[in-house]
């Protein structure tokens, strides 16, 4: 009985106490933003997606406007959905805005929390910031890895050549080789590296794990606290698997690198770089080593989703694909493969790359920001604490701001009267805007140019029926589009020399 008495006792304390912050958390009569009808205790909770959450908060946005208020169990969160408010508050007052939420999934229990992307903000995560800034933070700064980019594509070209049902396992591939040899100087096995494996599998799990309708301890860390034996907390033996997976991750390419510098064989990179200091404390080193498995681990995802997201749009749209030919023959000519010393002479191409940016949305939801400080923006209270989540993904095709906005249409961003940039949103906002977005850029520009230059890409036809690819993408933080044929054949006798000829 006394036993009952306490757990009753605590449960008590724990409603009352969610009671009074809740009302200690209004400031005077200012109310929170609109949004669906909260219930007691439970909030939203019954409200809140569990797959592409990014669709239902746009309907929410319809319905009660740009910032939309939820709950569950007292978290208040607030949703984002016009690039504007976005930019109101997470740039121009980034200075109470840019700290992350305690993830107990993803960011306690497997790990992600050393990690840049949900490290909190302070002294660590400006040390991993400097640290990225020094390596890929300009244009001039990452041309130093321009002859990587341009090497490891030209060898994607080649598998594309020889297997090109493969397409997805050949642009992880690249991703994983270009990323791990700017971020720790190694150069990828041709078939099965246990690296890009690893990031593959890790970069998945993250994107589960961060999802804020994956795992329910997300909402009610509550749960965390439960005893492994109870049904429903199958979440904490998941979780020590992954954390396996994330350690190795990061362990095993720090180690290659230690190794390589010890023997006297290491190329230069990010970590061999940094690791050449003299008299380097622990904490450096930790830092060192998690900024390098960031870079490593951000890299080798979400590249690989625009790039696939490319040769489905080209699959559909063959009149962009036809239009941005003619303007690499025209600039390039056919006696060579297009390379970054043409960038700038190639417009169309270059619209191309940020309508992939804005078509599919990589990002569609950025990581939940957490407001330190309590703020009332448009005349409405934003209490200290709140998650604040833009809805990149509706910012992107907002027919308000876009025409047409589930077309491909590079056009759009050409002549006069051009639609705005998908880069003020697509790489997030304010002091956690993604610090390798100049590198993304640059292995989407490279992937597309000279793919287009080599391969002509149409719909797959199968027993003389074409398969329409399906324009739809995969939930998680980060998202894929979904799987899709295509036909990848080389252009001319003339390309199929380029494509064969020595890297």
């Amino acid at each position: 009985m006394a036993r009952l008495l306490t757990l009753l006792d605590v449960g008590f304390l724990f409603v009352g106490l969610v009671i009074v912050r809740h009302l200690n958390r209004r400031k005077d009569t200012v109310p929170l933003p609109p949004g669906p009808k909260k219930r007691f205790l439970l909030g939203n909770l019954l409200d809140m997606p569990t797959s592409k959450e990014w669709t239902t908060f746009a309907a929410w946005g319809g319905k009660w406007g740009n910032m939309v208020s939820v709950s569950v169990f007292g978290q208040q969160m607030i949703i984002l959905n016009s690039a504007k408010t976005a930019s109101d508050l997470l740039d121009k007052k980034g200075s109470i805005y840019s700290d992350r939420p305690r993830m107990e999934m993803g960011g306690e229990l497997v790990g992600w929390k050393n990690t840049l992307v949900l490290v909190g903000y302070g002294e660590r995560f400006r040390n991993y910031r400097r640290l990225f800034h020094q390596l890929i933070g300009s244009h001039d700064s990452m041309s130093q890895f321009n002859h990587v980019e341009e090497i490891e594509t030209h060898k994607f070209l080649k598998r594309l050549l020889c297997s090109p049902q493969n397409l997805a396992e050949h642009v992880r591939r690249t991703a994983g080789a270009i990323i791990l040899r700017i971020s720790h100087g190694y150069t990828i096995k041709e078939d099965n590296d246990p690296f890009v494996h690893l990031a593959n599998v890790a970069t998945e799990q993250f994107s589960l794990s961060t999802s804020p309708g994956t795992f329910l301890v997300n909402l009610v860390p509550a749960l965390r606290k439960l005893p492994d034996w109870l049904p429903g907390t199958g979440f904490k033996s998941t979780a020590r698997e992954w954390a396996a997976t994330l350690n190795e991750m990061i362990e095993s390419p720090y180690q290659y690198v230690k190794d390589q510098m010890a023997s006297g064989t290491a190329p230069p990179s990010f970590t061999s770089n940094l690791l050449e200091e003299p008299n380097l404390t622990p904490e450096q080193e930790f830092d060192i080593k998690w900024s390098a498995g960031s870079l490593y681990s951000g890299g080798a995802d979400t590249t690989v989703s625009a790039i696939y997201a490319f040769f489905k749009a080209m699959a559909i749209y063959p009149d962009v694909a036809a239009a941005a030919q003619a303007e690499i023959d025209s600039v390039v000519g056919m006696d060579r493969l297009p390379s970054f010393s043409d960038r700038d002479d190639l417009p169309f191409v270059n619209a191309l790359v940020l309508e992939v940016l804005r078509w599919h949305s990589v990002v569609p939801l950025s990581v939940p920001h957490v407001v330190t400080e309590d703020d009332i923006h448009d005349g409405y209270f934003i209490p200290k604490g709140s998650l604040v989540i833009a809805n990149i993904w509706e910012m992107l095709h907002d027919p308000n701001v876009y025409s047409d906005p589930m077309s491909f249409n590079p056009q759009r961003f050409l002549g006069p009267n051009a639609e705005p940039d998908p880069r003020q949103a697509c790489f997030g906002f304010g002091r956690r805007i993604c610090p390798g977005r100049i590198m993304a850029e640059a292995s989407i520009f490279i992937s597309c140019v000279m793919t287009l230059a080599a391969f002509n890409i149409s719909k797959y036809e199968e027993n003389g029926q074409v398969i329409e690819p399906i324009v739809d993408q995969t939930t998680g933080t980060i998202s894929h589009p979904v799987a899709f044929k295509c036909s990848i054949k080389p252009r001319s006798e003339k390309a199929l020399a380029l494509i064969n000829a020595e890297v």
